[in-house]
């Protein structure tokens, strides 16, 4: 038994640890994609049966083995059809000129944080600007993210990184602004994007009183944690969508509530 051992290390190329190296990453960005989505229960999920089927495997246990084997023979195109959202934004992600820029390329493969914590957000100057273009029924959606930074979607749009103010996100979704349509997305206290496009619900009982705004409100809420504030144009009505869920007819009270509850 020592001898295989030994044997095993003796054995280990730095080829190993460069190939062992590659599926690191490969399974941190799978990660980073999914993070904050409700695709990484999935993940996590078919991750685990993995590491079971590679214990029952060496254990030899030959007839569990064999199920787990037949469920991941399989699994490749179970998860072509789950995960069709996140393949696609990982192939974009590569295919970015960005990611092959040698200062970049780091940052990119690892993506690892050290950057300080983020500022609060400033709740009371988001909802200012909301009771302003509720008054003036000025439409608005409003996305603010929780764990996920959603860059994907960020990356649809024009970048802003500017402190949040009602002010500025006023201006944004004026009329005749050129940044009105869209999403905004706003991290900590920042605004980081605007006029970003964002996926919208499939949802076959979704009330048809609403329109396309209030549709990607609950679309981007079903592929992520964040949470989303839409304002009608035509009825300066509020609503919040968290989890798909949508909201409706809010007062600024009843809205702040739900914000504070959402990211204390």
């Amino acid at each position: 038994m020592m001898f295989l051992l030994t044997q095993a290390f003796i054995t280990f190329r730095w080829l190993d640890a460069i190939d062992i190296l590659l599926v690191a990453i490969l399974l941190y960005q799978l990660y980073y994609l999914v993070k904050g989505t409700v695709a990484i229960n999935i993940f996590v999920g078919i991750l685990l049966i993995y590491i079971l089927w590679l214990v029952v495997k060496a254990l030899g246990m030959q007839l569990f083995e064999n199920i787990l084997s037949k469920f991941i023979d399989v699994g490749a195109i179970v998860l072509i059809i789950v995960f069709q959202q996140e393949i696609r934004r990982f192939l974009l992600f590569i295919g970015t000129a960005d990611f092959f820029n040698k200062r970049a390329l780091g940052k990119n493969l690892f993506k690892l944080k050290w950057e300080a914590s983020k500022s609060p957000l400033d709740i009371n100057a988001v909802l200012k600007a909301v009771q302003n273009m509720s008054e003036t029924k000025t439409g608005a959606i409003i996305v603010i993210t929780t764990n996920s930074e959603l860059k994907f979607y960020m990356n649809t749009g024009d970048t802003i990184d500017a402190k949040v103010s009602a002010r500025l996100i006023e201006n944004i979704f004026f009329k005749n602004s050129p940044l009105h349509d869209g999403a905004i997305i706003i991290s900590g206290n920042t605004i980081k994007a605007a006029r970003c496009v964002l996926p919208v619900t499939e949802n076959t009982e979704f009330p048809t009183h609403l329109g396309m705004r209030h549709r990607a409100a609950v679309g981007i809420t079903e592929n992520s944690d964040a949470i989303a504030i839409a304002v009608s144009e035509q009825t300066g009505e509020i609503s919040l969508t968290k989890n798909g869920e949508l909201k409706n007819n809010l007062s600024i009270e009843q809205l702040k509530g739900l914000i504070e509850k959402e990211i204390k």
